[in-house]
């Protein structure tokens, strides 16, 4: 019984006002995703080593801003080819793919991130992307603004934001064929309801299949007959 019923059922006894209450759906939206030419031209068009990296992450890993910040040496694991993404949304652990690219971007990247300020503290613990604060990443903020610039730079035009490199992830994963499943445990959801959207904004699944409308100016096929239908010889 939700707040408004017990309200009117028990504490008012309003029965009558009970039964007029109805729940109102949100409107589902299909996300918004960008094409694999885009992606490509956005990481293109990264106004630096860092920005690469970062954007790489959040596509090439399905992360989210708030994971991408808070990565940790510890969190990449070079020899199982994993990230470790500990305590995000729902307060779940997953793990995700490390893929060759991704390896490379941030052995790249550590060379040139800068130093001395953690020095105290074990390489293990240290932030792969820290902040202007000491002992802080950096924030997501700082994040979406670097995304934007890109976006600019690359002539996306739709009105795309930092969760659009998760969804293009997840997209054109299943646009490949990869097991919805899989998805599913890769983006952390806890309902495959949540991940099989994505099925919907699949544009090279959807624009794969044949219109029954095409298939009308094709000629029927005949229907194989059976040996027993053969006459006999």
């Amino acid at each position: 019984m939700t707040g408004l019923r017990f309200l009117f059922r028990v504490t008012l006894r309003r029965l009558d006002l009970a039964g007029e209450i109805y729940h109102l759906r949100e409107p589902q939206k299909i996300p918004l995703v960008m094409s694999q030419d885009e992606t490509r031209r956005l990481l293109a068009v990264a106004s630096s080593l860092k920005v690469r990296v970062l954007l790489s992450l959040g596509y090439g890993c399905g992360l989210r801003a708030g994971e991408v910040v808070r990565l940790k040496v510890k969190h990449i694991d070079s020899a199982q080819k994993i990230i470790r993404v500990e305590q995000s949304k729902s307060r779940k652990d997953r793990n995700v793919m490390l893929s060759p690219d991704t390896l490379d971007l941030l052995r790249q990247w550590w060379k040139t991130r800068r130093r001395g300020f953690d020095s105290t503290t074990p390489v293990e613990e240290r932030w792969l992307f820290p902040g202007q604060r000491p002992g802080k990443p950096m924030t997501t903020r700082q994040l979406n603004r670097l995304f934007h610039e890109a976006a600019d730079a690359a002539g996306i035009r739709k009105g795309v934001t930092l969760h659009a490199l998760r969804h293009s992830f997840a997209t054109h994963l299943l646009e490949r064929g990869t097991d919805i499943r899989v998805i599913q445990a890769l983006l952390g959801h806890d309902k495959l309801d949540t991940t099989a959207r994505y099925a919907r904004v699949a544009t090279g699944m959807i624009a794969g299949i044949k219109s029954p409308l095409d298939l009308l100016s094709q000629p029927r096929r005949k229907p194989r007959k059976n040996r027993e239908d053969q006459p006999p010889t």
